[in-house]
Formats: C-alpha cells, sequence, structure tokens
C-alpha cells in the first residue's frame, strides 16, 4: 500500500515535468480540474494523539491487504502555478516530456 500524500506528491511531480515540457511548444494543453479516483484503506492507531492515514491500495494487492476494509475515494484538484509574488496562474502541458535522467 501507498500512502495517499505519495500518490499526490508524485502526481503534482510528474505535472511539473509537463509543464516544464510545455515551454516553447507550439501546441499546448491548459491544465484544467483533475480528477483522480483511488481505493484507500483507513488506518486508525489505537493512543491518545492518534492520528488516521489513507493508505492506496496498489493493483494486484496480496490477500491480507483484502480484509481490510476499503472505501473509493474521489479528488477534484484543481492545479495552478504561484508565482514569486504568491499570486496563481493557470498551468499549461505538452503532450511529451523528456524522460528523467536521475
Amino acid at each position: 500500500m501507498i500512502e495517499l500524500s505519495s500518490v499526490i506528491r508524485d502526481l503534482r511531480d510528474e505535472l511539473e515535468q509537463a509543464v516544464a515540457a510545455a515551454e516553447g511548444e507550439a501546441l499546448r494543453f491548459e491544465l484544467g480540474t483533475i480528477e483522480l479516483e483511488v481505493s484507500v484503506a483507513l488506518e486508525r492507531t489505537g493512543h491518545a494523539g492518534a492520528k488516521v492515514k489513507f493508505w492506496v491500495m496498489e493493483t494486484g494487492a496480496d490477500a491480507t491487504v483484502a480484509t481490510t476494509s476499503t472505501q473509493r475515494l474521489t479528488l477534484a484538484l484543481r492545479p495552478t502555478l504561484t508565482g514569486p509574488d504568491g499570486s496563481g496562474s493557470s498551468a499549461y502541458v505538452a503532450g511529451t516530456a523528456e524522460p528523467d535522467e536521475s
């Protein structure tokens, strides 16, 4: 299972690569609302001050995970680019991106 925050962070990284790839391209796409649908498992620990964690279920998860209560969660994300002055603007992405060389 993967933490929901990791899924969103990875999505942000992918979108940043797509925005960078759009620079100087003749054909670009305005980035609109992104709907992300995931199956999540809820984990709550029993000690004082406990927090709730959402875990995203991976495809092909083993049978032990199947006994966990899962829910389907749909997030509507509206990405914006934040400038140095804190103002937001629309983001544009290209159809292709350069592979990550790291």
